[in-house]
């Protein structure tokens, strides 16, 4: 696995993986939270909104009337990469989780997978 900043450096083998992964996770998070439908969003570079210099999928679940008019998803989407650009420099490294933060959370995943 490699990282990217942008979706166009993405192989087609990688953007293919990229959204069967998608599909897949979509899938359990949909069950989990005994949601009705997902949604799918990519910021691709900075001026899109993208706070994280990587390529990534935010998959949001969804239910009936979680939003008044459905399109309101996408300021709510805004409004936390706003707040989280805030928090988040980017001209320093992130800090890499521990093995215990990460067998934590594969632990929880574990229990939807």
């Amino acid at each position: 696995m490699r990282e990217v900043k942008r979706v166009a450096d993405l192989t087609a083998d990688e953007i293919c993986d990229l959204w069967l992964t998608a599909q897949k996770v979509g899938g359990m998070l949909e069950c989990y939270h005994k949601a009705s439908s997902l949604t799918f969003t990519i910021q691709d570079g900075p001026e899109s909104g993208q706070t994280v210099p990587h390529v990534h999928i935010h998959i949001v679940p969804r239910k009936g009337g979680d939003f008044e008019r459905n399109d309101e998803i996408y300021d709510a989407i805004n409004e936390k990469e706003k707040e989280l650009k805030k928090n988040l420099d980017l001209d320093q490294e992130r800090r890499d989780r521990s093995l215990e933060e990460m067998a934590q959370e594969a632990d929880e995943y574990r229990k939807i997978l």
